[in-house]
């Protein structure tokens, strides 16, 4: 079982022709939860996309420079508190200031938010790591 364990855990080698760029990260508000960010990081870089992880409790503002900066296909958003939830529709403003607001692909997933909360913003609401994969690979396709 140890053995199993380890290789759940083991860092997926970085693509060597990835197939997009994801940036991804917790919204501000989320300080203490990366597994479910860390599941799903693992999975896109498994399947051909290079991803950049911001880690936890990031404000909208390094979302927004940091997709920019890498040319980011998607940002990847995990909210998993309500006050990172709060925190979702700081995030469409700031991609509508920075001109990102329909170029970018936006996905969304986390305990504490539902699919209503993740349309309202125009963002595509991810259940679990076979989703996000699903939903990167559509987006880049």
């Amino acid at each position: 079982m140890s053995w199993l364990k380890a290789m759940m855990e083991k860092e997926p080698p970085e693509p060597e022709n990835p197939i997009g760029i994801v940036v991804i990260g917790n919204l501000e508000g989320d300080r203490d939860h990366d597994t479910p960010r860390e599941m799903v990081r693992k999975a896109l870089k498994r399947n051909g996309f290079k991803v950049v992880n911001l880690g936890k409790n990031v404000p909208v503002s390094i979302f927004v420079s940091k997709a920019k900066e890498n040319n980011a296909n998607i940002i990847a958003v995990s909210v998993n508190t309500q006050p990172a939830k709060r925190n979702i529709p700081k995030l469409d403003e700031a991609l509508k200031n920075a001109d990102l607001k329909g170029k970018i692909t936006v996905m969304i997933g986390g305990a504490a938010v539902k699919k209503a909360d993740v349309e309202a913003i125009g963002a595509i609401f991810g259940r679990n790591k076979e989703e996000a994969v699903e939903i990167a690979k559509k987006a880049v396709a």
